[in-house]
């Protein structure tokens, strides 16, 4: 588990890939041993190797198919965050699971001041799962949906989040990966179990 706070910016150091396998390493300076769960752009995997300046995981094929790894190469940056700790400090962020729901694209990247302004296709069949003012994760980092548009969400992005995470290298067409928010997933698949009418009823009681 996760909270979608990036601890530090790494680079892809190489990516052997063999028929079921694919070894990717990263360049950091993070302190890990193996076995340990570090999300990698969101998606949660466990360090097989250490190297002197970073850390190797062995990727499935099914994660290779429904993340960005697919697109990675040597030198990509790619955002880093080791599993939450369970203790008395804060939770910031928001609860993140390390599983990537879908790959999307950049829409468009706005500067606004220091700010920028940042697009995200959502498909149609995870468009119930965003709200606005609702958290998403993209490529791993918590962030805040302003608003919600027919296909896609608009957020906005802080100078410090931009800086200190991979979005500074973004750029429009460029592949993400989304995880959107457990507590919407529950609630929406806790919905769909009611027909119309009774789902109605249950909305009418909540007025």
């Amino acid at each position: 588990m996760f909270t979608g706070l990036i601890e530090e910016v790494g680079f892809i150091s190489s990516i052997s890939k063999s028929q079921d396998n694919t070894r990717l390493c990263v360049k950091s300076s993070l302190e890990v041993k193996i076995g340990d769960s570090v999300a990698i752009n969101g998606a949660c995997l466990t360090v097989v190797k250490k190297e002197k300046d970073g850390f190797c995981f062995d990727v499935s094929k099914e994660t290779m198919i429904r993340t960005n790894f697919q697109y990675l190469k040597a030198k990509d940056p790619v955002n880093l965050e080791r599993s939450m700790l369970a203790g008395v400090s804060r939770l910031d962020g928001h609860i993140v699971l390390g599983h990537v729901d879908f790959v999307s694209t950049v829409k468009s990247i706005k500067t606004l001041g220091e700010h920028r302004e940042l697009d995200i296709y959502i498909p149609s069949s995870y468009k119930l799962m965003v709200v606005p003012k609702g958290s998403i994760a993209i490529d791993g980092i918590s962030l805040t949906i302003n608003y919600v548009f027919e296909d896609f969400i608009r957020i906005n992005i802080i100078p410090h989040t931009w800086e200190h995470t991979n979005l500074y290298a973004k750029k429009v067409g460029d592949y993400v990966n989304v995880e959107t928010d457990i507590i919407g997933k529950y609630v929406a698949r806790y919905m769909s179990n009611y027909d119309k009418s009774t789902l109605d009823k249950f909305l009418e009681g909540l007025l």
